[in-house]
């Protein structure tokens, strides 16, 4: 098979690579089965300096990357940099703080008793297009820091960035074997998961991805981290400040084009600001500037891959028709490339199929809510629980949000955001796990018991 690296904003292919063969996955797999035995080895303060290499490489080499991750998956050129000096700073993150989360622990008991933080083995990373390089680096950092090796399967349009991830670590002077892409279809990454040399997987990805690889995973008792998809909710309640409110949630709304499971999506508005709500919204979704991502201008992209445009459109034709009323937007821009326009939508029955469905562009559903209560009801009627953003100034609407939404992080009065410093996950069927923080660094380690009589 062919992987085809193909710009979404004009449909031309850029690069073609070929599928690794049996026999070169065997052989990655080997190298880094072997690799793991001395880098298991090596010094925290060793794995610091490399991650620290790897932050300066970023940095100064953010405007090359950047345009790689234009031209293979069309987010927008400012925020491609803004996704590499994101990288920088967590590597960063985990060189000057890593050694302190693996440092020993000791327990109060009769005996010498303490807590090690040693490393798994060969963890196989599972990672999605939408943000090509930070997807990857927020697994990578703390996998590597942790004394871990690791093996990337990035999704199939995106194999410039998966080859430039790695090339970017070796030019760190990461040991050869440490950190290595397989350039394979989803197909044939199955055989991988079961490999009995593997020793952990984290994917981000689908809900049907993620219990696949799950699946695979509970069969040979293998540990998973599953970050899968989003519904999230953008509730707004009369003490907000409105104006701030409506500007965060377009922001929130079209963030990476609309591709991103933290993107806000049901936006539950309370009653007595619904009208002024909507109305700011839909002028502020119908000023936004489309075009090519690479000018600096521009506010929205295109979507990743033409598949992608078409099921939008049928995502949001079929709720029409089911009864949703349309306010904007709706269709694909004609021309060359993946062109969607920001749409919003209202008076969604529950049976239509963007109530449920996670929605991958720029496309808002508003609710009305008649109170607190109410908002609070809606927000959690969905299978996902990722992320959630509530804007109120009530410092009791502030505490009963953070206590009953059924999210993995709940945010006041801002829009939802990933933070090295801060544990990243959901609940429900958006996966379970921790990325990030002290919590995503041990996910994959062996929290091991000494006790020394």
């Amino acid at each position: 098979m062919i992987l085809r690296s193909i710009n979404p904003a004009t449909g031309q292919v850029n690069e073609s690579y070929n599928e690794h063969t049996s026999e070169e996955i065997e052989a990655k797999i080997s190298k880094t089965v072997s690799a793991f035995a001395t880098w298991r080895r090596t010094s925290l303060s060793s794995r610091a300096e490399i991650l620290h290499r790897t932050a300066d490489i970023l940095s100064s080499e953010k405007e090359y990357w950047a345009r790689v991750m234009v031209e293979e998956m069309g987010k927008t050129r400012k925020s491609a940099i803004a996704e590499a000096e994101k990288c920088a700073s967590g590597c960063r993150y985990y060189a000057v703080n890593g050694p302190t989360f693996l440092h020993e622990e000791r327990i109060s008991t009769e005996r010498e008793s303490a807590l090690h933080y040693l490393p798994l083995g060969v963890i196989l990373a599972i990672m999605p297009w939408n943000f090509p390089f930070w997807q990857v680096f927020r697994f990578l950092a703390p996998t590597l820091m942790a004394g871990n090796v690791a093996l990337l399967k990035h999704a199939s349009n995106v194999p410039k960035c998966a080859l430039g991830i790695e090339t970017i670590m070796r030019k760190a002077g990461l040991p050869e074997g440490v950190f290595q892409t397989l350039l394979i279809s989803s197909s044939r990454t199955a055989d991988v998961v079961s490999d009995p040399r593997i020793a952990a997987i984290t994917l981000t990805g689908s809900e049907t991805a993620g219990a696949k690889v799950a699946s695979l995973a509970g069969a040979s008792l293998k540990k998973c981290v599953l970050e899968l998809g989003g519904n999230d909710p953008f509730i707004v309640l009369p003490s907000a400040d409105l104006s701030k409110a409506v500007r965060a949630a377009v922001v929130g709304r079209i963030s990476n084009n609309g591709q991103s499971c933290i993107c806000a999506k049901r936006f539950i508005i309370h009653l007595d600001i619904y009208d002024r709500f909507e109305s700011e919204f839909v002028t502020l979704l119908e000023a936004l500037k489309i075009g090519n991502p690479m000018d600096d201008d521009i506010d929205l992209g295109p979507l990743a891959t033409a598949e992608a445009v078409t099921t939008i459109e049928q995502q949001v034709n079929l709720s029409v028709q089911a009864g949703a009323k349309l306010l904007t937007g709706g269709k694909r821009i004609p021309g060359p490339g993946n062109f969607f326009l920001p749409t919003a939508l209202t008076d969604i029955p529950p049976h239509a199929p963007i109530y449920r469905d996670e929605v991958f562009g720029p496309v808002a559903m508003l609710f009305k809510a008649r109170n607190f209560d109410h908002a609070l009801e809606l927000a959690n009627d969905t299978p996902y629980g990722l992320g959630s953003s509530v804007w109120t100034n009530d410092s009791e609407e502030q505490r009963r949000a953070a206590e009953e939404i059924d999210a993995g992080q709940t945010f006041i009065n801002s829009i939802v955001a990933s933070d090295p410093r801060l544990p990243f996950g959901g609940i429900k069927m958006s996966g379970y796990g921790r990325e990030l923080g002290t919590y995503g660094l041990r996910e994959f380690t062996n929290v091991k018991t000494v006790v020394i009589s």
